[in-house]
């Protein structure tokens, strides 16, 4: 029996002890901060169900993925660099609205976004470019990896953007991350670095200047009430920067450290930061229990976007912290795996995926504290999602089939200097 198990779950122990906790977490976790779901289906089982069962789907996934032999991930790459630009291209044209920003597909009843099969796109196509690319006197990558490099993730990183701003920001941080581990000239990378922060500051001006925020709307709307107006006709710039509204009121939110008394304090405009804040402050340190949350009634994405809060208001301080450690765990194990990997490719690979894991989280987490702005990235492995959930636990499939791979050629080694 103990071997038929060890067949299924093969690969690092200390990987799977990982992410069984977090699988563990996130269903509890999502299945408290669901209320308003089981509220609106009068059905109190069914949204939890759905949510265990993608989580097992995932699982199901990993264990397939695992068992596939890493240089089989190379072949893959191609395909999966035609169908994300596809994909996203899709998106843009005919995509599903949420809000303001088309971010769905449909396809065969199944509904998914093609930014999470991007970024792990990505992730595979830099860490071959930069495994393909190392120096024989190993002295780190060669100087066209980095154009290389730019060639396939600026325009995906373009097309992400136009429709969600914060993941485009993570895909191109995590792949900095890579191309400093994969050494990258460190000129290469520095001037890179003065570019982005020139043209995010360029950027960060456009998109102040462009369209009006929410409040501005709501005062020339007041102004103009009684006055019937065509509506004016944006230009190219302002359609593709739809979503400059929203990002202006966000950052102008964030930016914003004026002290506001609890009184004055607008749980209407401000709902979410709001209602994450009085979660964290009412957990008391110890926490109130699992199950046992308020905010959840009250916060929107309690279940999603916000799910931290959430565990931080029941778990208190030591839950919240062993989430992080399960993230810093993971980081560390996979490098780990990635320094004992005969080939450059699978050790890429897997730190390139760990990074995207954990980066996400870490954002996830800034945001529900309040230490970054509202990005509307879901907290990997926990958060309630469809494609993110399955996605994410390939990624981890793939760590895993790396580890394993990195096993046998640390066992060949041992056996060899006996």
């Amino acid at each position: 029996m103990n071997k038929k198990i060890e067949n299924i779950f093969k690969g690092d122990k200390v990987i799977w002890m990982i992410f069984f906790f977090l699988c563990m977490i996130s269903i509890v976790e999502v299945f408290s901060a669901s209320s308003n779901l089981t509220y609106k289906s009068q059905n109190y089982i069914l949204p939890i169900m759905y949510h265990a069962g993608t989580v097992a789907f995932g699982a199901f996934i990993a264990v397939i993925t695992l068992n596939i032999p890493c240089r089989y991930f190379k072949l893959m790459t191609p395909f999966l660099l035609i169908a994300t630009g596809i994909l996203l291209l899709w998106v843009l044209v005919a995509g599903e609205r949420t809000g303001d920003a088309s971010r769905w597909i449909s396809l065969f009843g199944f509904t998914f976004q093609p930014s999470e099969i991007a970024k792990g796109t990505m992730v595979l196509a830099t860490a071959q470019i930069l495994s393909a690319m190392q120096r024989p006197d190993g002295s780190g990558a060669d100087k066209k990896a980095f154009k290389y490099i730019l060639w396939i993730v600026v325009p995906v990183a373009l097309l992400i953007m136009v429709e969600n701003l914060s993941t485009a920001v993570l895909l191109c941080f995590v792949i900095f991350l890579m191309m400093f581990i994969g050494r990258v000239p460190l000129l290469q990378l520095g001037k890179l670095a003065g570019f982005v922060v020139g043209l995010a500051i360029f950027a960060f001006i456009m998109v102040m200047t462009i369209g009006n925020s929410e409040e501005e709307q709501m005062a020339n709307g007041k102004a103009q009430t009684e006055q019937v107006q065509t509506p004016k006709k944006k230009n190219k710039l302002e359609k593709i920067l739809h979503r400059a509204d929203t990002w202006k009121s966000r950052i102008k939110k964030f930016s914003n450290k004026k002290e506001i008394a609890p009184e004055d304090y607008d749980l209407d405009k401000d709902a979410q930061v709001a209602h994450a804040n009085i979660a964290i402050v009412s957990s008391n340190i110890i926490g109130k229990g699992p199950g046992k949350s308020v905010e959840r009634d009250f916060l929107s994405q309690a279940f999603s976007d916000f799910i931290y809060a959430i565990i931080i208001e029941e778990l208190g301080f030591f839950g919240a912290t062993f989430v992080i450690f399960l993230y810093i765990v993971l980081l560390f194990r996979t490098a780990r795996i990635a320094s004992q990997c005969e080939n450059n490719f699978p050790a890429f690979l897997a730190m390139g995926l760990a990074l995207l894991l954990v980066v996400q989280a870490t954002f996830n987490m800034l945001v529900a504290v309040g230490i970054a702005p509202v990005t509307g990235q879901p907290l990997p492995l926990i958060s309630k999602g469809g494609t993110s959930t399955i996605i994410n636990c390939a990624y981890l499939g793939i760590i895993l089939s790396v580890s394993r791979s990195a096993k046998k050629s640390k066992s060949k080694d041992d056996a060899e200097s006996e």
